[in-house]
């Protein structure tokens, strides 16, 4: 876990508030519980698909129009990540494809993307948020569909630059916000379900130190990919 004095030196200010209102939230969802003797958040639902999320680090993910080039299970920061390389059918380019599915009911997510940044040793710049929606699956009770935020954003280091494209994504929606899945899962057990998730970190070879923007459709369209192929069977 990195240390709170860690995040201020890296001026991390959005991370450290969104970890601090999830310290506060936490604290007053045990309030009831504490009041009345049942701790829901000691023993949370199970996660239905669990076994099919933790598959993700053994062999990544498949995604239509696209095939595996390499995989591998790969630490970062202290947990297992896939590492995936895969490759479009018809073209030459290679797109690193980094995830980390929950590994049982108590996981949450973290400092994810800190420790990807540091994992990769980004400079960052050209950041913004963006969204990108994907139909439900045929079986989802809502039929709604599926809206995902995602941080977008040039990640150079002196060899190679990439459009990088961030989220943890749940069943019924997404976002680069530790607090937002929270509240969703929050949500969700009331409902006596979960919002399991996968942190997704998708590199795009782009042009040396070049404008992130030019390589937004191809990014949006792989984050649509692989957050439709999440949705069905693996949330």
């Amino acid at each position: 876990m990195i240390s709170l004095s860690k995040l201020v030196k890296e001026r991390q200010y959005p991370q450290l508030i969104a970890l601090l209102l999830l310290i506060l939230l936490l604290f007053i969802g045990a309030v009831p519980g504490y009041l009345s003797g049942k701790w829901q958040w000691k023993q949370p639902p199970p996660i239905p698909t669990l076994k099919e999320l933790k598959q993700i680090r053994k062999v990544g993910l498949t995604l239509p129009g696209w095939q595996t080039v390499e995989q591998q299970e790969r630490i970062v920061g202290d947990r297992k990540w896939s590492l995936q390389t895969i490759q479009k059918e018809g073209s030459d380019k290679k797109v690193i494809l980094l995830m980390l599915p929950q590994n049982g009911p108590m996981d949450q997510p973290e400092v994810e993307w800190m420790e990807v940044k540091s994992f990769w040793q980004w400079e960052i710049a050209q950041e913004r948020d963006v969204e990108f929606t994907v139909k439900a699956p045929s079986d989802s009770p809502t039929k709604n569909d599926v809206k995902v935020k995602a941080m977008f954003f040039r990640g150079s280091t002196k060899r190679d630059t990439f459009a990088v494209l961030q989220w943890y994504a749940w069943a019924n929606g997404g976002s680069p916000s530790q607090l937002n899945w929270f509240l969703a899962d929050r949500s969700a057990q009331w409902h006596k379900h979960r919002a399991a998730w996968v942190a997704v970190s998708v590199a795009i070879p782009m042009e040396q130190l070049g404008e992130v923007d030019k390589s937004w459709d191809e990014a949006k369209s792989l984050g649509e990919a692989i957050q439709s192929r999440l949705i069905s069977g693996i949330l």
